[in-house]
């Protein structure tokens, strides 16, 4: 992607996550252009005319009955981003910090907020430029929006606050100037307009949505796997049985195991056993990880519908009535990012328990802890212990967020969604259920070297290979830190993911 035209309306998760890894440049389209200019040319005539509006004729929260004068408007607009960016806690990563920027710009485009098309056209220079505002994690309630993070990202626009260019923390000053962008002065309600809005807790939840998805597919192979070495059947993912509950994540992850578990000589050779049924963490992979798929497809629609919204307050529309507003309330945003944490918790409470099986002699056959020579050697002991742990721990971040409320700004904004706290935990259980799911890969992967010289699926032999280029099978103990996240980085890379699509065809 070379760039990418933003209009307000269309942006997708996919365009999103190409432009701020592909490195586009972004533009606005010449009919957004020509919105912006119309709503600022609205909020200066009333301006001129003296009428009260909320954060441009008068204070803001608790302030909206304070009016401000014409004299007192332009410091106003600044004193919102210093006042306001008061946010703690270590910075927000490079790419989610992007990302901010890119939906900021994208509902600036819609036409709805007053912004000039001069303060527009600086934040387009931070993205195009790669100044990335340093925005501390912590400090939104998510209503009215993500008030904290955006002061502080924003105060880098009038050359405030800190930002890194080029490998280095610079002050807002030295980054802008590094960068050659001269900047803003802002006018009447600019700073409003700026810090109203959703952008962080959606971009947050955008990112982390994105790797979910790919995720999902990962855990698939990495059930299929765990499945073909302890020796379960493949025939419970038939269709006629999933047509008769036809969840469409149920039904995909079932067709993905069909794929994955192709062609296996292993589940062949034991189709005439006596076993008449597997474990519900084996047999019901299809319903466990099709119903999370599932929720992650409501979250990407509540995340792009966000992505393509006002979210300011007050809104300018387009025959200048100036109407106020609370599109700034997380509370859509928040549900989604407490139903996707619950969601990918589920992935890694099923994984961990695939695990334990493949670990314990009892449930598979296998050497205990799959090594050799066990007592002098743990093997995977420890592992299953930590695969454990993060379970235990996504257990207390599914919490929801979204239960809560804090009241704020003298109990003007009594009701808050916490939508950005909700978004950070489904992010912390991203990684930990990534971590558990490089620990099942990594013990079937063992098991598949200890248990025999057949053949498994086409698909779990790509991922076996891809792994096994990476690292050794276990034979002694040796540190297992180092070899979890090896894998944890294939799965991040995709590297496992595209190995096994091109022997299996693509997974859904």
């Amino acid at each position: 992607m070379k760039s990418l035209v933003l209009n307000g309306d269309q942006l997708t998760l996919d365009d999103a996550v190409s432009a701020l890894r592909g490195g586009a440049s972004v533009k606005i389209s010449s009919e957004a252009k020509e919105r912006v200019k119309a709503a600022r040319w609205h909020i200066d005539t009333a301006v001129r005319e003296k009428k009260v509006i909320y954060g441009i004729t008068t204070g803001f929260g608790a302030f909206s009955d304070v009016t401000i004068s014409r004299a007192q408007g332009k410091q106003l607009q600044k004193n919102i981003l210093m006042s306001h960016a008061a946010g703690v806690g270590n910075p927000l990563s490079d790419d989610i910090v992007r990302c901010v920027l890119l939906l900021m710009i994208n509902s600036k485009a819609k036409g709805y907020s007053g912004l000039r098309p001069k303060t527009l056209d600086t934040l387009l220079k931070l993205f195009n430029k790669k100044v990335v505002p340093v925005v501390p994690e912590q400090g939104s309630v998510g209503a009215s929006g993500d008030l904290a993070p955006l002061a502080h990202l924003s105060l880098v626009l009038i050359g405030r606050g800190q930002a890194r260019y080029q490998g280095r923390t610079l002050s807002g000053a030295q980054a802008l100037k590094r960068a050659g962008i001269a900047p803003v002065e802002l006018a009447e309600g600019e700073g409003l307009a700026l810090v109203n809005g959703t952008q962080v807790m959606t971009a947050i939840g955008a990112l982390t949505l994105h790797q979910a998805i790919q995720l999902a597919k990962v855990q698939d192979v990495a059930a299929s796997m765990s499945l073909e070495v302890l020796l379960g059947s493949n025939k419970q993912f038939h269709k006629r049985i999933h047509r008769l509950r036809p969840h469409p994540g149920q039904i995909d992850s079932a067709a993905n195991m069909r794929r994955i578990t192709n062609g296996s000589e292993i589940i062949s050779s034991h189709k005439d056993c006596g076993r008449v049924q597997d474990a519900y963490s084996l047999r019901c992979v299809p319903q466990v990880h099709g119903a999370s798929r599932d929720t992650l497809a409501h979250v990407k629609r509540v995340v792009e519908t966000e992505m393509n919204s006002a979210t300011e307050n007050p809104l300018v529309f387009p025959n200048g009535q100036v109407m106020s507003g609370g599109n700034f309330h997380g509370q859509p945003v928040a549900l989604a990012m407490d139903f996707l944490a619950i969601a990918l918790a589920e992935f890694a409470g099923i994984s961990e328990r695939r695990v334990e099986r493949m670990v314990n002699p009892m449930l598979s056959g296998l050497p205990s802890f799959l090594i050799e020579e066990g007592g002098v050697n743990s093997g995977f002991m420890i592992a299953q212990y930590t695969a454990a742990a993060l379970v235990s721990e996504n257990k207390v971040l599914a919490h929801p967020a979204s239960v809560d409320s804090i009241p704020t700004s003298a109990n003007k904004e009594d009701h808050v969604s916490m939508g950005t706290i909700a978004a950070r935990k489904a992010g912390q259980v991203l990684e930990n259920v990534k971590q558990v799911a490089a620990i099942e890969l990594l013990c079937a992967a063992q098991a598949l070297d200890l248990f025999t010289n057949l053949k498994p699926g086409k698909g779990s032999l790509a991922a076996y290979k891809v792994i096994r280029r990476h690292v050794k099978r276990m034979k002694r103990d040796r540190e297992l830190a180092p070899d979890i996240a090896t894998v944890a980085a294939l799965i991040d890379n995709d590297e496992i993911l595209k190995a096994v699509e091109k022997t299996s065809g693509p997974l859904l």
